[in-house]
């Protein structure tokens, strides 16, 4: 009865290119959505911003003078009327 037991490892075929690849393209794609998930959960600050804007040239069209008090519109002038006569 021992004699009928086969204890050797089960035949397993060797995988082909196209399984080797899309075994590595499913593990690529994972660890790709695994870094988009964590870009939006976590915030990056924005002080990496500022400090690339800091080396750009200024010129005069960023960097605009503050302008001076705005006629308010609720406050319309008065028409001036000639008094008839």
């Amino acid at each position: 009865m021992a004699a009928e037991l086969d204890f050797s490892p089960p035949e397993i075929p060797e995988p082909t290119f196209m399984e080797n690849v899309l075994r590595y393209g499913l593990f690529f794609g994972a660890i790709f959505q695994l870094i988009c998930v964590l870009a939006i959960i976590l915030p990056v600050s924005k002080s990496h911003k500022t400090d690339s804007d800091s080396f750009e040239p200024k010129n005069a069209e960023t960097v605009k003078k503050p302008k001076a008090n705005a006629p308010q519109i609720s406050k319309k002038p008065k028409k001036e009327t000639k008094k008839k006569r």
